[in-house]
C-alpha cells in the first residue's frame, strides 16, 4: 500500500456482506471511496443482489475473487462461520494486503494460521451503534502493520463512530464484553426502567420514551461535559431525595456487581471462543 495513499483510493474488499459490512461500506462511499473499488465476497445471491443495487458494488460469491487486489480485506462473517470464510483467503492475498477482523473471539494467531505469514492483521471490536454512526471501535494491530495501514483502516472504522487503539490484543476479551455485547446491557436497562414506569402508574409509550431519553441524555451529558459519571450522579442525589431512596434499593441489590459479573462472564466467553477458534 503506497504510503501517499489516501483513503478514498484504496481498494477495499470485504468478507461477508452482513449489517456492520453494510455500515462499513457506506460509510466508505461517504467518505469518497468510489464504489468501483468496494468488493463483496457474499454466499448469498439474496444478499449480493441487495448489495449490488444498494451500493453499486461488485459481489461475488467466490471470496477469492472478492479480494483479489485489495488493499485492505475486512473479515465480516460469523465467528462460526470464520474458519470456512478464511481458510480459502490463504494465499489469494497481495503482499501488501492488510486485513482487518472485526470476527469476536477470533485472534491473530488463528488468523495467522489460516492466512499463513503473508499479510499484516488488524483485529477490531466493533459495536452495533456503528449503524447509526454513534459506535466505537477498538482496534489491536500485529508489529507488522505499517502506520499508513493503520490510519487507513483507523479511517475507514471511523466513518461508523469513535475509534480506539489498544498495544495489547489480550484487552479485546474485555472490550468484547464491554463496549461490544454493551448495547445488549444498555437496551435491557431501559427495558427495566419502562416496564417499572409502567407498574408505577404510567403508560407504556410515555414509559418507555422516558427511559430511552433519559439514558441517552445522561450518556451525552457524561461524554460532552467529561465530568466523572460519579460526580454527575452526586450532583443529582440530594440527601434525602427520591434519588437517593431509588439509587439505595440499586445498591442493596448489588447491581455494580451485576455489571462486574455480566463484564467478566463475557471475557471469559471471549477467551473460551479463542480456544475454540485455534482448534478449527
Amino acid at each position: 500500500m503506497d504510503s501517499g495513499q489516501p483513503l478514498e483510493s484504496v481498494t477495499l474488499a470485504f468478507i461477508g456482506g452482513g449489517n456492520m459490512a453494510r455500515c462499513l461500506i457506506g460509510g466508505a462511499l461517504a467518505a469518497g471511496v468510489p464504489a468501483a473499488r468496494i468488493r463483496v465476497g457474499e454466499p448469498d445471491p439474496v444478499q449480493r443482489e441487495r448489495l449490488e443495487e444498494a451500493y453499486g458494488v461488485a459481489c461475488a460469491e467466490d471470496n477469492r475473487a472478492a479480494v483479489a487486489g485489495a488493499d485492505v480485506v475486512v473479515l465480516a462473517v460469523k465467528p462460526q462461520a470464520a474458519a470456512q470464510a478464511v481458510k480459502p483467503l490463504a494465499g489469494a492475498l497481495t503482499d501488501s494486503a492488510t486485513v482487518v477482523s472485526i470476527m469476536a473471539g477470533i485472534p491473530l494467531r488463528t488468523l495467522r494460521g489460516w492466512l499463513g505469514e503473508g499479510p499484516p492483521l488488524i483485529r477490531a471490536m466493533p459495536n452495533t451503534p456503528a449503524l447509526i454512526q454513534m459506535g466505537i471501535t477498538t482496534l489491536y494491530a500485529d508489529p507488522s502493520v505499517a502506520d499508513t495501514a493503520r490510519a487507513h483502516v483507523a479511517a475507514l472504522l471511523a466513518t461508523s463512530g469513535e475509534v480506539r487503539w489498544v498495544d495489547d490484543e489480550a484487552a479485546l476479551d474485555a472490550v468484547t464484553a464491554l463496549s461490544g455485547s454493551g448495547p445488549a446491557y444498555a437496551f435491557l436497562v431501559i427495558e427495566a426502567l419502562a416496564a417499572a414506569g409502567v407498574e408505577a402508574g404510567l403508560e407504556a409509550e410515555l414509559a418507555r420514551e422516558l427511559a430511552i431519553h433519559t439514558l441517552r441524555g445522561a450518556a451525552e451529558m457524561a461524554l460532552t461535559t467529561g465530568t466523572d459519571p460519579a460526580v454527575l450522579r452526586r450532583q443529582v442525589t440530594s440527601p434525602g431525595g427520591t434519588t437517593a431512596a431509588a439509587l439505595a434499593v440499586l445498591e442493596q441489590a448489588d447491581l455494580r456487581g451485576a455489571f462486574a459479573g455480566a463484564v467478566a462472564a463475557g471475557t471469559a466467553r471471549s477467551r473460551a471462543l479463542a480456544e475454540e477458534s485455534g482448534r478449527e
